[in-house]
């Protein structure tokens, strides 16, 4: 009797424990963080990364922090990232052509070449900008609300080249009702 009520015990607290924690860095930035959405992207049929947004308990919210992860499927070059992030900046019509060099300058020299299964994981800061890590560890920072709208704005804005993947990342971003 005394092991069924254990395992009874047991079974119930891991129904009430969250379903996914966030990892230590992205806690640490954006406290009591939760998954709100994830997604693949693909190019040519070809697996690129997978993306996590996590939100805190106001959800996905103007002024509030979030932190989008990528998992990495291929070994790409950090410039090369850079490179596609100022492009699909342009798609968007996020900021001018002298912002978008000068945020290329600055994420060439954050970005660093991934292998399949690194993590970049970048956190909208509560100042506005945008803090960068690698699995886990800090590798750099852009202080300027400008680029991290535009950067953040590649998977959130409603103008994303990947609207499958957009949605699939807001899909649970709203902050919880009264009863959740």
């Amino acid at each position: 009797m005394k092991r069924l009520a254990a395992g009874l015990s047991l079974a119930m607290l891991l129904a009430c424990a969250p379903a996914f924690a966030a990892p230590a860095h992205i806690d640490a930035a954006v406290p009591q963080a939760r998954l709100a959405g994830s997604g693949t992207f693909t190019y040519f049929g070809m697996k690129i990364y997978t993306a996590e947004l996590f939100v805190g308990p106001q959800g996905y919210a103007p002024g509030a922090p979030f932190a989008l992860e990528l998992r990495y499927a291929r070994n790409l070059k950090g410039k090369k990232i850079a490179e596609a992030s100022v492009d699909q900046m342009e798609k968007i019509g996020a900021g001018s052509p002298a912002q978008r060099q000068q945020w290329l300058r600055q994420m060439t020299a954050i970005f660093p070449d991934v292998a399949e299964g690194n993590r970049i994981t970048g956190v909208k800061a509560g100042n506005g900008g945008a803090r960068f890590y690698l699995d886990g560890n800090a590798i750099g920072a852009i202080d300027d609300p400008a680029f991290a709208a535009a950067f953040f704005g590649i998977w959130l804005d409603p103008a994303s080249t990947a609207p499958e993947l957009r949605r699939a990342l807001l899909k649970q971003a709203a902050a919880p009702g009264p009863s959740q």
